[in-house]
Formats: C-alpha cells, sequence, structure tokens
C-alpha cells in the first residue's frame, strides 16, 4: 500500500512540476532556473498530498459513486 502511494504522489508531484513550469514559462516568459524551480516544486507538493490523500482513496471514490 505504501509503495503505490508512494509510486503515484511521485509521479503526481513530477507531473505537477512541469506543468507548473511550463504555465510560468508561458506566462512571464521568465528563464527556468533553481528558484523557478523550487517555487512551482512549493506550488505542486500540497495538490500532490491532496490527490494522493483523499481523491484517490477508495472511500472517495464511494462516496464520489452515490452522487
Amino acid at each position: 500500500m505504501l509503495n503505490r502511494f508512494l509510486e503515484f504522489f511521485i509521479v503526481g508531484l513530477i507531473l505537477g512540476v512541469i506543468e507548473d513550469l511550463i504555465a510560468i514559462f508561458l506566462v512571464t516568459k521568465e528563464p527556468i532556473d533553481l528558484r523557478v524551480f523550487w517555487i512551482a516544486f512549493f506550488v505542486a507538493l500540497p495538490f500532490a498530498i491532496f490527490s494522493e490523500l483523499i481523491v484517490d482513496h477508495d472511500k472517495f471514490k464511494a462516496l464520489m459513486k452515490r452522487w
């Protein structure tokens, strides 16, 4: 169970950072450096945690099926 959580958490975090970096570059034309990377990382982190702990949980899926 922990392995599955970590795998999806890491993949979600990586995809979130990449998505944020693309958005930052397209909107601001700011060059991507280490500072911008860390900002994108810390923005993506809570969303990856929320996604893995809440949205991907089996009880949440069952609750959403009832609606």
